[in-house]
Protein backbone atom coordinates (compact mmCIF):
# COMPACT_ATOMS: atom_id res chain seq x y z
CA UNK A 1 0.00 0.00 0.00
CA UNK A 2 1.27 3.46 -1.08
CA UNK A 3 0.71 7.03 0.46
CA UNK A 4 2.11 10.55 0.45
CA UNK A 5 5.84 10.46 1.13
CA UNK A 6 6.75 12.21 4.25
CA UNK A 7 10.38 13.74 4.76
CA UNK A 8 13.04 11.23 5.15
CA UNK A 9 10.77 8.21 3.72
CA UNK A 10 11.22 6.55 0.24
CA UNK A 11 9.35 7.30 -2.86
CA UNK A 12 9.00 5.74 -5.66
CA UNK A 13 7.57 8.05 -8.50
CA UNK A 14 4.72 9.82 -7.17
CA UNK A 15 4.13 7.94 -3.91
CA UNK A 16 5.79 6.29 -0.64
CA UNK A 17 6.25 2.98 0.33
CA UNK A 18 4.61 2.03 3.62
CA UNK A 19 6.72 1.59 6.18
CA UNK A 20 5.42 -1.41 6.86
CA UNK A 21 5.72 -3.01 3.33
CA UNK A 22 7.97 -5.96 2.92
CA UNK A 23 11.36 -5.44 1.63
CA UNK A 24 10.73 -7.70 -1.49
CA UNK A 25 7.98 -5.81 -2.91
CA UNK A 26 10.50 -2.62 -2.82
CA UNK A 27 12.89 -5.17 -4.72
CA UNK A 28 10.57 -6.30 -7.24
CA UNK A 29 9.41 -3.07 -8.14
CA UNK A 30 12.69 -1.38 -8.56
CA UNK A 31 13.33 -2.52 -11.73
CA UNK A 32 10.00 -0.80 -13.40
CA UNK A 33 11.51 2.21 -11.71
CA UNK A 34 14.75 2.21 -13.04
CA UNK A 35 12.94 1.53 -16.63
CA UNK A 36 9.96 4.09 -15.85
CA UNK A 37 12.62 7.37 -16.68
CA UNK A 38 13.50 5.92 -20.35
CA UNK A 39 10.38 4.35 -21.18
CA UNK A 40 7.96 7.56 -20.25
CA UNK A 41 10.62 9.62 -22.24
CA UNK A 42 10.02 7.28 -25.95
CA UNK A 43 7.29 5.69 -25.08
CA UNK A 44 4.64 6.13 -28.53
CA UNK A 45 2.76 8.80 -29.14
CA UNK A 46 1.14 8.53 -32.03
CA UNK A 47 0.02 12.12 -32.12
CA UNK A 48 3.16 13.87 -31.73
CA UNK A 49 6.31 11.77 -31.89
CA UNK A 50 5.10 9.31 -34.53
CA UNK A 51 2.31 8.77 -37.37
CA UNK A 52 0.31 5.80 -36.81
CA UNK A 53 -1.82 4.64 -39.76
CA UNK A 54 -3.50 1.12 -39.06
CA UNK A 55 -0.65 -1.01 -38.78
CA UNK A 56 2.17 1.26 -39.47
CA UNK A 57 3.98 3.44 -37.47
CA UNK A 58 6.18 5.94 -39.07
CA UNK A 59 8.95 7.73 -36.70
CA UNK A 60 11.00 9.67 -39.65
CA UNK A 61 12.52 12.49 -39.34
CA UNK A 62 11.70 12.99 -35.55
CA UNK A 63 15.35 13.24 -34.10
CA UNK A 64 14.90 10.19 -32.11
CA UNK A 65 17.71 8.44 -30.96
CA UNK A 66 16.31 5.43 -30.19
CA UNK A 67 13.25 3.69 -30.93
CA UNK A 68 10.08 4.35 -29.45
CA UNK A 69 8.92 1.78 -26.72
CA UNK A 70 5.47 -0.05 -26.02
CA UNK A 71 5.05 -0.29 -29.79
CA UNK A 72 1.45 -1.89 -30.72
CA UNK A 73 1.60 -5.97 -31.37
CA UNK A 74 -0.25 -5.30 -34.45
CA UNK A 75 2.48 -3.26 -36.03
CA UNK A 76 3.46 -4.00 -39.37
CA UNK A 77 5.59 -1.33 -40.88
CA UNK A 78 7.72 0.28 -38.41
CA UNK A 79 9.93 3.44 -40.22
CA UNK A 80 12.24 5.02 -37.95
CA UNK A 81 14.24 6.67 -40.77
CA UNK A 82 16.07 9.44 -40.67
CA UNK A 83 17.09 9.60 -36.84
CA UNK A 84 20.08 9.77 -35.06
CA UNK A 85 19.45 6.06 -33.60
CA UNK A 86 23.41 4.90 -33.46
CA UNK A 87 22.94 1.65 -31.61
CA UNK A 88 20.57 -1.17 -32.23
CA UNK A 89 20.57 -2.94 -28.72
CA UNK A 90 18.80 -6.06 -27.97
CA UNK A 91 15.83 -4.91 -25.55
CA UNK A 92 14.84 -2.52 -28.08
CA UNK A 93 11.32 -4.13 -27.90
CA UNK A 94 10.63 -6.29 -25.03
CA UNK A 95 7.57 -7.99 -26.71
CA UNK A 96 7.42 -9.99 -29.69
CA UNK A 97 5.82 -8.09 -32.49
CA UNK A 98 5.13 -11.14 -34.45
CA UNK A 99 3.38 -9.23 -37.24
CA UNK A 100 5.92 -7.08 -38.33
CA UNK A 101 6.84 -7.68 -41.91
CA UNK A 102 9.16 -4.07 -42.82
CA UNK A 103 11.19 -2.40 -40.45
CA UNK A 104 13.16 0.71 -41.86
CA UNK A 105 16.38 2.11 -40.27
CA UNK A 106 18.25 3.78 -43.05
CA UNK A 107 19.87 7.11 -42.09
CA UNK A 108 20.50 6.76 -38.76
CA UNK A 109 24.36 6.44 -38.55
CA UNK A 110 24.26 3.18 -36.94
CA UNK A 111 27.35 1.15 -35.97
CA UNK A 112 26.63 -1.01 -33.48
CA UNK A 113 23.81 -3.90 -33.89
CA UNK A 114 23.38 -6.31 -31.24
CA UNK A 115 23.39 -10.18 -32.45
CA UNK A 116 20.43 -10.40 -30.04
CA UNK A 117 18.64 -7.59 -32.23
CA UNK A 118 16.30 -9.55 -34.04
CA UNK A 119 15.07 -12.24 -31.58
CA UNK A 120 11.49 -10.50 -30.64
CA UNK A 121 11.36 -9.64 -35.00
CA UNK A 122 11.82 -12.98 -36.33
CA UNK A 123 8.69 -12.40 -39.20
CA UNK A 124 10.51 -9.57 -41.13
CA UNK A 125 11.03 -9.71 -44.60
CA UNK A 126 12.86 -6.23 -45.45
CA UNK A 127 15.27 -4.98 -43.65
CA UNK A 128 16.85 -1.19 -44.80
CA UNK A 129 19.81 -0.74 -42.77
CA UNK A 130 21.35 1.44 -45.85
CA UNK A 131 23.16 4.93 -45.24
CA UNK A 132 24.33 3.82 -41.99
CA UNK A 133 27.87 3.36 -40.41
CA UNK A 134 28.49 -0.08 -39.94
CA UNK A 135 31.92 -1.81 -40.43
CA UNK A 136 31.39 -5.33 -40.01
CA UNK A 137 28.79 -8.22 -40.35
CA UNK A 138 29.65 -10.51 -37.51
CA UNK A 139 28.43 -14.42 -37.17
CA UNK A 140 25.11 -15.59 -37.49
CA UNK A 141 24.10 -11.63 -37.07
CA UNK A 142 20.76 -12.28 -38.88
CA UNK A 143 19.80 -15.96 -38.30
CA UNK A 144 16.72 -15.38 -36.38
CA UNK A 145 15.31 -13.94 -39.42
CA UNK A 146 14.59 -16.81 -41.17
CA UNK A 147 11.74 -14.91 -43.59
CA UNK A 148 13.75 -12.26 -44.88
CA UNK A 149 13.31 -11.75 -48.24
CA UNK A 150 14.74 -8.62 -48.81
CA UNK A 151 18.16 -6.87 -47.15
CA UNK A 152 19.72 -3.74 -47.64
CA UNK A 153 23.12 -2.48 -46.48
CA UNK A 154 24.37 -0.52 -49.32
CA UNK A 155 25.77 2.90 -48.28
CA UNK A 156 27.81 1.96 -45.19
CA UNK A 157 31.56 1.28 -44.24
CA UNK A 158 31.35 -2.65 -44.51
CA UNK A 159 34.77 -4.20 -44.77
CA UNK A 160 34.57 -7.23 -43.08
CA UNK A 161 32.05 -9.81 -43.82
CA UNK A 162 32.09 -13.20 -41.58
CA UNK A 163 30.97 -16.33 -44.02
CA UNK A 164 28.21 -16.87 -41.50
CA UNK A 165 26.45 -13.65 -41.25
CA UNK A 166 23.92 -14.68 -43.49
CA UNK A 167 23.24 -18.51 -42.00
CA UNK A 168 19.83 -19.14 -41.85
CA UNK A 169 18.51 -16.61 -44.07
CA UNK A 170 17.27 -19.47 -46.30
CA UNK A 171 14.25 -17.06 -48.03
CA UNK A 172 16.50 -14.16 -48.74
CA UNK A 173 15.74 -13.40 -51.94
CA UNK A 174 17.63 -9.59 -52.69
CA UNK A 175 21.02 -8.89 -50.94
CA UNK A 176 22.42 -5.41 -51.24
CA UNK A 177 26.01 -4.16 -50.57
CA UNK A 178 26.82 -1.98 -52.74
CA UNK A 179 28.84 1.42 -51.92
CA UNK A 180 30.93 0.06 -49.12
CA UNK A 181 34.25 -1.13 -48.41
CA UNK A 182 33.72 -4.98 -49.19
CA UNK A 183 37.42 -6.44 -51.03
CA UNK A 184 36.12 -10.09 -51.02
CA UNK A 185 33.20 -11.14 -53.54
CA UNK A 186 31.12 -13.95 -51.19
CA UNK A 187 31.10 -16.74 -53.75
CA UNK A 188 29.42 -18.53 -50.49
CA UNK A 189 26.15 -17.32 -50.91
CA UNK A 190 25.94 -18.70 -54.91
CA UNK A 191 28.30 -21.06 -55.11
CA UNK A 192 26.56 -24.68 -55.47
CA UNK A 193 26.81 -25.99 -51.93
CA UNK A 194 26.79 -23.24 -49.72
CA UNK A 195 24.25 -21.07 -51.93
CA UNK A 196 21.48 -19.22 -50.48
CA UNK A 197 18.48 -21.37 -52.22
CA UNK A 198 16.48 -18.44 -52.82
CA UNK A 199 18.94 -15.47 -53.62
CA UNK A 200 18.18 -13.82 -56.81
CA UNK A 201 20.31 -10.64 -56.32
CA UNK A 202 23.41 -9.71 -54.95
CA UNK A 203 24.80 -6.45 -55.28
CA UNK A 204 28.76 -5.77 -54.51
CA UNK A 205 28.72 -2.78 -56.92
CA UNK A 206 31.49 0.07 -55.82
CA UNK A 207 33.17 -1.82 -53.12
CA UNK A 208 36.75 -2.76 -53.14
CA UNK A 209 36.85 -6.42 -54.98
CA UNK A 210 40.10 -6.67 -57.02
CA UNK A 211 40.26 -9.97 -58.14
CA UNK A 212 36.47 -12.13 -59.26
CA UNK A 213 36.78 -16.08 -59.03
CA UNK A 214 35.50 -15.73 -62.85
CA UNK A 215 36.04 -19.83 -63.63
CA UNK A 216 33.44 -20.94 -60.58
CA UNK A 217 31.04 -17.68 -62.00
CA UNK A 218 31.30 -18.87 -65.46
CA UNK A 219 29.42 -22.36 -64.46
CA UNK A 220 26.38 -20.61 -63.05
CA UNK A 221 23.07 -21.11 -63.78
CA UNK A 222 21.90 -17.99 -65.90
CA UNK A 223 19.15 -16.92 -63.46
CA UNK A 224 21.79 -16.34 -60.88
CA UNK A 225 24.28 -14.57 -63.51
CA UNK A 226 21.20 -12.32 -64.62
CA UNK A 227 21.09 -10.86 -60.70
CA UNK A 228 25.08 -10.77 -60.04
CA UNK A 229 26.04 -6.93 -60.06
CA UNK A 230 29.59 -6.38 -59.66
CA UNK A 231 30.42 -2.86 -61.47
CA UNK A 232 32.55 0.25 -60.68
CA UNK A 233 35.23 -2.20 -58.77
CA UNK A 234 39.17 -1.79 -59.12
CA UNK A 235 39.30 -5.12 -61.35
CA UNK A 236 42.73 -5.45 -62.77
CA UNK A 237 42.43 -5.71 -66.52
CA UNK A 238 42.50 -9.30 -68.48
CA UNK A 239 41.17 -11.44 -71.21
CA UNK A 240 39.05 -13.89 -68.57
CA UNK A 241 37.05 -11.04 -67.45
CA UNK A 242 36.44 -10.06 -71.00
CA UNK A 243 35.76 -12.71 -71.73
CA UNK A 244 33.00 -14.09 -69.30
CA UNK A 245 31.38 -10.16 -69.33
CA UNK A 246 30.87 -10.50 -73.21
CA UNK A 247 29.30 -13.98 -73.23
CA UNK A 248 27.26 -12.43 -70.66
CA UNK A 249 26.35 -9.34 -72.67
CA UNK A 250 25.48 -11.82 -75.72
CA UNK A 251 22.81 -14.13 -73.34
CA UNK A 252 21.14 -10.24 -72.65
CA UNK A 253 22.06 -11.21 -68.98
CA UNK A 254 20.44 -7.79 -67.03
CA UNK A 255 23.37 -7.40 -64.85
CA UNK A 256 26.30 -7.30 -67.80
CA UNK A 257 23.57 -5.15 -70.52
CA UNK A 258 22.23 -2.39 -67.87
CA UNK A 259 25.75 -1.77 -66.50
CA UNK A 260 27.63 -2.42 -69.78
CA UNK A 261 29.86 1.29 -69.11
CA UNK A 262 30.12 0.64 -65.31
CA UNK A 263 32.36 -2.37 -65.72
CA UNK A 264 36.00 -0.89 -65.54
CA UNK A 265 39.23 -2.59 -64.94
CA UNK A 266 43.01 -1.23 -64.43
CA UNK A 267 45.78 -1.67 -67.06
CA UNK A 268 48.60 -3.33 -65.79
CA UNK A 269 51.24 -0.22 -66.89
CA UNK A 270 52.97 2.66 -64.90
CA UNK A 271 50.11 5.23 -64.48
CA UNK A 272 47.02 2.69 -63.82
CA UNK A 273 45.06 3.58 -66.26
CA UNK A 274 41.03 2.62 -65.95
CA UNK A 275 39.64 1.36 -69.36
CA UNK A 276 36.08 -0.03 -70.30
CA UNK A 277 36.23 -3.82 -69.91
CA UNK A 278 34.18 -4.51 -73.06
CA UNK A 279 36.87 -2.42 -74.94
CA UNK A 280 39.42 -4.71 -74.17
CA UNK A 281 39.19 -6.54 -77.76
CA UNK A 282 40.15 -3.46 -78.94
CA UNK A 283 43.95 -1.65 -78.91
CA UNK A 284 44.02 -2.43 -75.23
CA UNK A 285 44.60 -5.96 -74.48
CA UNK A 286 43.86 -7.42 -78.15
CA UNK A 287 41.52 -10.05 -76.69
CA UNK A 288 39.72 -12.35 -78.81
CA UNK A 289 35.95 -11.43 -79.96
CA UNK A 290 33.55 -13.19 -78.19
CA UNK A 291 31.15 -15.39 -80.36
CA UNK A 292 27.94 -17.21 -79.77
CA UNK A 293 29.00 -21.11 -78.27
CA UNK A 294 28.17 -24.08 -80.03
CA UNK A 295 27.85 -27.45 -78.56
CA UNK A 296 29.57 -29.91 -79.60
CA UNK A 297 29.49 -33.98 -79.19
CA UNK A 298 30.86 -37.26 -80.91
CA UNK A 299 28.92 -40.13 -82.47
CA UNK A 300 26.95 -42.05 -80.09
CA UNK A 301 27.73 -39.83 -77.32
CA UNK A 302 24.55 -38.65 -75.00
CA UNK A 303 24.22 -34.98 -75.01
CA UNK A 304 22.07 -33.06 -72.82
CA UNK A 305 21.14 -29.26 -73.86
CA UNK A 306 20.56 -27.12 -70.65
CA UNK A 307 17.72 -24.44 -71.63
CA UNK A 308 19.46 -21.63 -69.05
CA UNK A 309 17.31 -19.02 -68.65
CA UNK A 310 17.39 -16.02 -66.52
CA UNK A 311 14.63 -16.21 -64.53
CA UNK A 312 14.25 -19.53 -62.15
CA UNK A 313 11.14 -21.87 -62.30
CA UNK A 314 10.03 -21.63 -65.73
CA UNK A 315 7.83 -24.12 -68.45
CA UNK A 316 9.91 -24.81 -70.84
CA UNK A 317 9.27 -26.62 -74.15
CA UNK A 318 11.91 -27.74 -77.03
CA UNK A 319 11.81 -27.82 -80.25
CA UNK A 320 14.22 -29.95 -82.67
CA UNK A 321 15.93 -28.92 -86.47
CA UNK A 322 13.31 -29.26 -88.60
CA UNK A 323 10.82 -27.28 -86.28
CA UNK A 324 9.49 -30.54 -84.43
CA UNK A 325 8.18 -29.89 -81.39
CA UNK A 326 9.44 -32.76 -78.59
CA UNK A 327 6.61 -34.53 -76.73
CA UNK A 328 6.29 -35.50 -73.25
CA UNK A 329 7.14 -38.75 -74.76
CA UNK A 330 9.94 -37.86 -77.10
CA UNK A 331 10.41 -38.04 -80.31
CA UNK A 332 12.76 -41.14 -81.22
CA UNK A 333 16.42 -40.48 -79.19
CA UNK A 334 15.41 -36.49 -77.99
CA UNK A 335 13.16 -36.53 -74.49
CA UNK A 336 12.59 -33.34 -72.16
CA UNK A 337 13.42 -34.27 -68.38
CA UNK A 338 11.97 -33.08 -65.28
CA UNK A 339 14.03 -29.90 -64.98
CA UNK A 340 13.21 -28.62 -68.32
CA UNK A 341 16.50 -30.08 -70.39
CA UNK A 342 16.93 -31.79 -73.62
CA UNK A 343 18.12 -35.17 -73.45
CA UNK A 344 19.95 -36.55 -76.42
CA UNK A 345 20.47 -40.46 -76.55
CA UNK A 346 23.02 -42.13 -79.20
CA UNK A 347 23.52 -38.79 -81.26
CA UNK A 348 24.06 -39.12 -84.84
CA UNK A 349 25.31 -36.45 -87.76
CA UNK A 350 21.34 -36.26 -88.63
CA UNK A 351 21.01 -34.87 -85.12
CA UNK A 352 23.05 -31.65 -85.85
CA UNK A 353 21.82 -28.46 -85.84
CA UNK A 354 19.52 -25.51 -83.77
CA UNK A 355 17.80 -26.53 -80.90
CA UNK A 356 15.42 -24.30 -79.96
CA UNK A 357 13.98 -24.11 -76.25
CA UNK A 358 10.53 -21.91 -75.16
CA UNK A 359 10.73 -20.85 -71.45
CA UNK A 360 7.29 -19.14 -70.47
CA UNK A 361 6.27 -18.03 -66.76
CA UNK A 362 4.17 -15.18 -65.68
CA UNK A 363 6.76 -12.42 -65.34
CA UNK A 364 8.95 -13.25 -68.67
CA UNK A 365 8.72 -14.97 -72.22
CA UNK A 366 12.01 -16.53 -73.26
CA UNK A 367 13.75 -18.31 -76.44
CA UNK A 368 17.10 -19.74 -76.07
CA UNK A 369 19.08 -21.26 -79.28
CA UNK A 370 21.30 -24.27 -78.93
CA UNK A 371 23.58 -25.08 -81.62
CA UNK A 372 24.72 -28.52 -82.17
CA UNK A 373 27.43 -29.82 -83.84
CA UNK A 374 28.07 -33.57 -84.24
CA UNK A 375 31.55 -35.08 -85.04
CA UNK A 376 31.39 -38.41 -87.59
CA UNK A 377 33.59 -39.93 -85.71
CA UNK A 378 33.77 -41.47 -81.76
CA UNK A 379 35.24 -40.52 -78.89
CA UNK A 380 37.56 -43.58 -77.54
CA UNK A 381 38.19 -44.34 -73.63
CA UNK A 382 41.12 -42.58 -73.52
CA UNK A 383 39.35 -39.95 -74.78
CA UNK A 384 41.49 -39.24 -77.62
CA UNK A 385 39.80 -38.75 -81.23
CA UNK A 386 40.42 -40.20 -84.68
CA UNK A 387 40.25 -37.57 -86.90
CA UNK A 388 38.69 -38.61 -90.58
CA UNK A 389 40.67 -35.74 -91.86
CA UNK A 390 43.59 -37.44 -90.87
CA UNK A 391 42.67 -40.52 -91.49
CA UNK A 392 41.65 -39.34 -95.53
CA UNK A 393 44.92 -37.94 -96.12
CA UNK A 394 46.87 -41.22 -95.04
CA UNK A 395 44.56 -42.70 -97.31
CA UNK A 396 45.28 -40.19 -100.01
CA UNK A 397 49.00 -40.66 -99.27
CA UNK A 398 48.77 -44.33 -99.73
CA UNK A 399 47.09 -43.85 -102.78
CA UNK A 400 50.10 -41.79 -104.10
CA UNK A 401 52.96 -44.52 -102.58
CA UNK A 402 50.87 -47.17 -104.72
CA UNK A 403 50.73 -45.28 -107.71
CA UNK A 404 54.70 -44.07 -107.63
CA UNK A 405 55.63 -48.12 -107.27
CA UNK A 406 53.00 -48.92 -110.18
CA UNK A 407 54.87 -46.61 -112.26
CA UNK A 408 58.28 -47.14 -111.48
CA UNK A 409 59.08 -50.40 -109.60
CA UNK A 410 56.82 -52.94 -112.29
CA UNK A 411 57.94 -53.51 -115.43
CA UNK A 412 57.71 -51.88 -118.98
CA UNK A 413 54.57 -53.22 -120.52
CA UNK A 414 53.52 -50.65 -123.07
CA UNK A 415 54.02 -51.59 -126.84
CA UNK A 416 56.65 -49.08 -127.29
CA UNK A 417 59.06 -50.49 -124.91
CA UNK A 418 61.86 -52.54 -126.66
CA UNK A 419 62.36 -54.75 -124.02
CA UNK A 420 58.32 -55.26 -123.55
CA UNK A 421 58.08 -55.82 -127.52
CA UNK A 422 60.90 -58.49 -127.51
CA UNK A 423 59.53 -60.45 -124.77
CA UNK A 424 55.98 -60.52 -125.91
CA UNK A 425 57.44 -61.29 -129.42
CA UNK A 426 59.35 -64.54 -127.63
CA UNK A 427 55.75 -65.19 -125.91
CA UNK A 428 54.13 -65.15 -129.07
CA UNK A 429 57.20 -67.37 -130.97
CA UNK A 430 56.83 -69.92 -128.56
CA UNK A 431 53.29 -70.13 -128.48
CA UNK A 432 52.79 -70.41 -132.70
CA UNK A 433 55.75 -72.61 -132.11
CA UNK A 434 54.93 -75.02 -129.51
CA UNK A 435 51.12 -75.14 -131.35
CA UNK A 436 51.80 -75.87 -134.86
CA UNK A 437 55.32 -77.41 -135.05
CA UNK A 438 57.42 -80.27 -133.53
CA UNK A 439 60.58 -78.62 -134.11
CA UNK A 440 62.78 -77.10 -131.48
CA UNK A 441 61.42 -73.46 -131.20
CA UNK A 442 63.44 -70.45 -132.33
CA UNK A 443 64.75 -69.66 -129.21
CA UNK A 444 66.49 -72.93 -128.80
CA UNK A 445 67.45 -72.35 -132.30
CA UNK A 446 69.35 -69.06 -131.91
CA UNK A 447 70.73 -69.91 -128.31
CA UNK A 448 72.69 -72.65 -130.18
CA UNK A 449 73.72 -70.37 -133.02
CA UNK A 450 74.58 -67.43 -131.09
CA UNK A 451 72.97 -65.29 -133.15
CA UNK A 452 69.51 -63.78 -134.12
CA UNK A 453 66.75 -65.38 -134.04
CA UNK A 454 66.55 -63.79 -138.00
CA UNK A 455 69.43 -66.23 -139.25
CA UNK A 456 68.17 -69.46 -140.88
CA UNK A 457 69.86 -72.92 -140.78
CA UNK A 458 69.10 -73.78 -144.55
CA UNK A 459 70.47 -77.07 -145.84
CA UNK A 460 73.06 -76.89 -148.49
CA UNK A 461 70.84 -78.12 -151.35
CA UNK A 462 68.78 -75.37 -151.14
CA UNK A 463 71.89 -73.76 -152.27
CA UNK A 464 71.74 -75.44 -155.37
CA UNK A 465 70.80 -74.34 -158.60
CA UNK A 466 69.74 -76.01 -161.84
CA UNK A 467 70.77 -79.36 -162.47
CA UNK A 468 72.24 -79.52 -159.33
CA UNK A 469 74.74 -76.75 -158.95
CA UNK A 470 75.18 -74.59 -156.53
CA UNK A 471 73.35 -71.28 -157.00
CA UNK A 472 76.10 -68.30 -157.03
CA UNK A 473 74.15 -66.06 -155.74
CA UNK A 474 72.22 -67.74 -152.74
CA UNK A 475 74.75 -66.50 -150.40
CA UNK A 476 74.09 -62.90 -151.43
CA UNK A 477 70.64 -63.94 -150.99
CA UNK A 478 71.12 -65.18 -147.50
CA UNK A 479 72.72 -61.93 -146.10
CA UNK A 480 70.23 -59.71 -148.14
CA UNK A 481 67.47 -61.30 -146.01
CA UNK A 482 69.51 -61.00 -142.43
CA UNK A 483 70.11 -57.22 -143.12
CA UNK A 484 66.22 -57.06 -144.13
CA UNK A 485 65.69 -58.83 -140.77
CA UNK A 486 67.54 -56.69 -138.85
CA UNK A 487 66.38 -53.69 -140.07
CA UNK A 488 62.58 -55.02 -139.39
CA UNK A 489 63.48 -56.53 -135.86
CA UNK A 490 60.84 -55.29 -133.38
CA UNK A 491 58.09 -55.26 -136.16
CA UNK A 492 56.74 -58.82 -135.57
CA UNK A 493 53.18 -59.52 -137.49
CA UNK A 494 54.54 -60.09 -140.63
CA UNK A 495 57.07 -62.71 -139.80
CA UNK A 496 55.02 -64.21 -137.63
CA UNK A 497 52.75 -64.76 -140.37
CA UNK A 498 55.34 -65.96 -142.47
CA UNK A 499 56.96 -68.11 -139.85
CA UNK A 500 53.89 -69.78 -139.96
CA UNK A 501 53.74 -70.35 -143.85
CA UNK A 502 56.66 -72.21 -143.42
CA UNK A 503 55.48 -74.66 -140.48
CA UNK A 504 54.65 -77.16 -142.80
CA UNK A 505 58.32 -77.66 -144.91
CA UNK A 506 61.03 -79.89 -143.70
CA UNK A 507 63.24 -77.54 -142.67
CA UNK A 508 61.87 -74.59 -140.61
CA UNK A 509 62.92 -71.19 -141.93
CA UNK A 510 62.44 -68.22 -139.38
CA UNK A 511 62.26 -64.78 -140.17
Amino acid sequence: MTFPCSVGEPSLGSSCVSRGAPLQGVLRLLPLALLLPWATGSTLNCHKTCICASNIVSCSRMNLTSIPFSLPVYTAVLDVSYNTITRLRAEWTMIKLEKLHNLLLSHNGMSFISSEAFLYVTQLRYLDLSYNSLRQLEEVMFEPLVQLEVLLLYKNRISQIDRTAFTGLNKLQKLYLSQNQVSRFPLELVKEKTRLEKLSLLDVSSNKVKVLPIQELKILPAWIKNGLYFHDNPFACNCDLYNMLAHWHIRRLTSAVDFKDDYTCVLPDTQKTKVAVFDLNGDCMNCSTVKAEDQETYLDQTLILNCDTRHRDMNKTWMIPGNVLVTLGGNHSTKVLKDGRLEISSVQPEDSGIYTCFAVSEALNETLYVTVKVHNFTLNGDDETLNTAYTTLVGCLASVILVLIYLYLTPCRCFCCPVYSKAKSQQEDSIHSSGLSTTPTHEDLGTKAGLSRHVAFIDGKDLQGQNGKVNPDAEEDLEDREQEGRRDRGRRQKSDAESISSVCSDTPIVV
